[in-house]
């Protein structure tokens, strides 16, 4: 499947976020986009219209926080960071995610 023709099923890009910055620390929002798509391996391609609504959604459920400071290339850079109820809020998503995952490998199997 071509990059440009995955999509990221609603909800799952907060997930990604919040394990992207709790595992790499801060990071700015295009360092925190090209993590996931690497880690994604080539399965999706996230955007500035993807990837900036979703950090600032989650700033707003304070979730993650944001402060400026200087990129790799010397340039201006919102970094953001994972906060203590983005953690709570990661682990509460993590587990529905694997009940999720456990519940359609189910259903898959069954209907073989």
């Amino acid at each position: 499947m071509a990059a440009s023709d995955a999509e990221v099923p609603y909800g799952t890009l907060d997930l990604m976020v919040l394990k992207t910055l709790a595992a790499m620390g801060p990071l700015h929002g295009f360092g925190i986009a090209r993590r996931i798509e690497q880690v994604a391996d080539g399965g999706f391609a996230l955007n500035q219209g993807t990837i900036y609504p979703a950090l600032l959604r989650l700033e707003q459920k304070g979730w993650i926080t944001s402060a400026w400071g200087t990129s790799e290339n010397n340039r201006r850079a919102r970094y953001y960071s994972i906060t203590r109820a983005g953690r709570k809020q990661l682990a509460t998503e993590t587990a529905t995610w694997a009940r999720t995952v456990a519940m359609v490998n189910r259903l898959l199997k069954s209907q073989t």
